[in-house]
């Protein structure tokens, strides 16, 4: 799990814990699931007003939904449970346990929140200058997001992707993990991370290919970069920027396709 899932007063050292980090300060704050839930609720509540209202499938004519949070919904109906909003509000939930698990204050600074927004949008570009490179070098487009879609929905479908893929990608099969590389098997921490990173990338890419996109290695491998990428930035930064950023860029890049 990242760096600040495992911190509290009273916890074990966790996966990252070897590396020195302040106990206060913006690195901390930003980290902790409070700031992050605060920072990516009204994104959470974009997405689900702008599903309904702007992503609509040109084929079924209902709302286009990321793949990721089809995937949640499909998990809670094995359950029994069913409604559109359950994954937002299990993303809600588990910031929330995350947050009192950890013991930590209820207090929230506006500029830890404004620092995450600048922060989210820095670290896009590195993916939108390794996008560059595949267009010199491999004479190829890709991206995160493999299918064109109207303006409006360029603005809204990114914002589900940062947060429910990164959500099943990096938070939960990081702490999925983590259970069971280091807590059941032993294995040493810093090892377990670099599996970890290196399994959730691969997932992550070959995920792209559950819809209708065909598969090309130009793409797998592009995909398997930016994977590694955002777990190094959730291992290091949080999930809430990990979310931002992967949003940010899918942004980024969906309004350069527009506009050209």
């Amino acid at each position: 799990m990242s760096r600040a899932a495992s911190k509290s007063p009273e916890a074990e050292p966790g996966l990252i814990d070897a590396l020195p980090t302040p106990s206060t300060g913006y690195l901390h704050r930003s980290e902790g699931p409070l700031h992050s839930l605060v920072f990516l609720l009204p994104f959470i509540i974009f997405y689900e007003v702008g599903t309904k209202l702007f992503a609509v499938d040109p084929i079924s004519h209902g709302e286009d939904r990321i793949i990721a949070f089809n995937l949640m919904s499909r998990f809670f109906g094995w359950f029994g449970a069913s409604g559109k909003y359950l994954p937002g509000l299990a993303v809600v939930g588990i910031l929330l346990a995350w947050h009192v698990a950890r013991n930590d204050k209820w207090t929230i600074r506006p500029s830890t929140l404004l620092g995450m927004a600048a922060e989210s949008v820095i670290w896009a570009f590195p993916l939108v200058v390794l996008g560059r490179v595949f267009i010199i070098f491999w004479q190829t487009h890709v991206t995160l997001m493999g299918t064109e879609a109207s303006w409006k929905s360029v603005l809204v479908l990114p914002i589900g992707a940062g947060i429910y893929e990164e959500l099943v990608f990096r938070l939960i099969f990081f702490t999925a993990m983590s259970l069971l590389l280091v807590d059941v098997l032993g294995m040493p921490k810093v090892r377990a991370a670099l599996l970890m990173v290196a399994l959730s990338s691969v997932t992550f890419s070959l995920y792209h290919y559950l819809g209708n996109e065909r598969f090309t290695a130009e793409s797998f491998a592009f995909r398997t970069a930016a994977g590694v990428f955002f777990g190094v930035i959730f291992w290091t930064r949080g999930f809430g920027i990990t979310a931002g950023c992967h949003a940010s860029y899918d942004i980024i890049v969906g309004l350069l396709r527009a506009a050209t």
